[in-house]
């Protein structure tokens, strides 16, 4: 039986681009990674500042979108807790004393839990932000697609996938370029997985051989070795795969990879429980700006 997986039409040198344009503006967010259809879900909305003008944030109302059952919302110490599950459904903290407020420099999440939609989608989790002065309302949602490029206040998104279809959140990533005769090379990316899991497999028709690797020293060598249990991503963390640590060994190259081309991948994930999926994802062929391009990657 074929394990579902989730295609990713654009390729993630755009994905990284728009989303980090968001993430620079977006400052009461989810986590990274994304939530199977049907299962309970524990949204930990970050504010990462007070409102524009002002030095700390006194309130946070948060509107549940359709299909998402509130479970439970997790008390804070110094406020009050407001729960109106009637009509749309709203979560709501109020700092008690001006003393109770979160200062404008430090970050904090508010917690609520429920249940996500038995079907896949985006959810949009709209999030009033109430500051000493001004209010900032996170709310803007894309007209079309799930991008939030461009929009100035964008509410907290939730990507809800299908059974099989692996929650990890990739970005930034890309594979070196190589050039005729060349017969391997190396793919780059940071994942992160919202509960927890582990990398077990990689396949591209770009190569004929496709495995996690890492590269560390030995005494004064440089030496690369398979990682044949898999790359383990622990709950909320980010594991970056970049030059010089691990990464994505690509042996076997079918053709020369040049820039500006984009390779299809599959990453094959299982977690503790035993429970296997995958994402079908394309990275773009070139380092991007910034990206630290340096190490070798042929045996």
């Amino acid at each position: 039986m074929n394990t579902p997986r989730f295609k990713i039409q654009k390729t993630l040198a755009a994905c990284a681009l728009l989303g980090g344009a968001a993430a620079a503006l977006a400052h009461v967010t989810l986590p990274p990674g994304g939530a199977t259809v049907g299962s309970d879900y524990n949204a930990a909305f970050r504010v990462g500042h007070a409102c524009e003008g002002a030095t700390a944030t006194t309130g946070l109302a948060v509107r549940l979108p359709k299909g998402f059952v509130l479970t439970d919302a997790q008390a804070r110490k110094g406020w009050k807790l407001d729960v109106q599950k009637s009509g749309d459904g709203e979560v709501r903290w109020t700092a008690e004393t001006p003393q109770d407020a979160l200062p404008g420099k430090e970050r904090s999440e508010f917690v609520l839990r429920g249940k996500v939609p038995g079907t896949p989608g985006t959810l949009w989790f709209k999030v009033l932000q109430t500051c000493d002065v001004g209010v900032a309302n996170w709310a803007e949602v894309p007209a079309s697609g799930n991008s939030t490029a461009g929009l100035k206040a964008p509410a907290a998104k939730l990507n809800v996938v299908a059974q099989g279809v692996a929650t990890v959140d990739v970005r930034d990533g890309w594979v070196r370029q190589s050039v005729p005769g060349q017969s391997g090379t190396g793919a780059f990316m940071k994942l992160t997985a919202p509960t927890g899991t582990k990398l077990v497999g990689i396949s591209t028709p770009a190569a004929g051989v496709a495995e996690v690797h890492e590269m560390k020293m030995e005494g004064d060598t440089m030496k690369m070795r398979e990682l044949a249990g898999g790359l383990d991503l622990p709950a909320g963390q980010t594991v970056e795969l970049k030059p010089g640590g691990y990464h994505v060994m690509m042996m076997d190259l079918k053709g020369a990879l040049t820039k500006g081309a984009t390779v299809p991948f599959t990453l094959k994930f299982e977690d503790a429980k035993g429970v296997k999926t995958a994402l079908d994802l394309t990275l773009p062929v070139g380092a991007p700006e910034g990206a630290d391009a340096g190490g070798a990657h042929q045996h």
